[in-house]
């Protein structure tokens, strides 16, 4: 599938709340429930939502957690119609409390 127009890039979405405290320490579920609240602030920041993104990148630091990501993102997107997603283990993020980081595209609302 191919794209052509303009495009809204979020990236660095991490489990912090409003004020930039962490959320969700040692709690992977809370966490990507915080970080989908912020992809989702920002994607409606640019003209966007979560049902117009097309890629995600999820970095996790533990393969552990994946099954949290996936029930949280199934609330959040269409599990029969998900966007393309690209999932990286990685050995840390810029936090060490910090469990997830979730970039995405997406395509303006309409």
């Amino acid at each position: 599938m191919a794209f052509a127009g303009p495009m809204v890039v979020v990236s660095g979405q991490v489990p912090v709340d409003a004020e930039g405290r962490p959320v969700g320490e040692g709690d992977a579920e809370a966490q990507v429930r915080q970080v989908y609240a912020n992809l989702a602030a920002a994607l409606r920041a640019a003209g966007s939502d979560l049902r117009h993104v097309v890629k995600l990148t999820v970095f996790l630091t533990d393969l552990g957690d994946l099954a949290a990501f996936r029930r949280v993102r199934d609330e959040h997107q269409d599990p029969g119609n998900p966007p393309a997603c690209s999932l990286v283990r990685v050995a840390g993020l810029v936090r060490p409390e910090f469990r997830f980081e979730i970039e995405a595209w997406a395509v303006p609302a309409d």
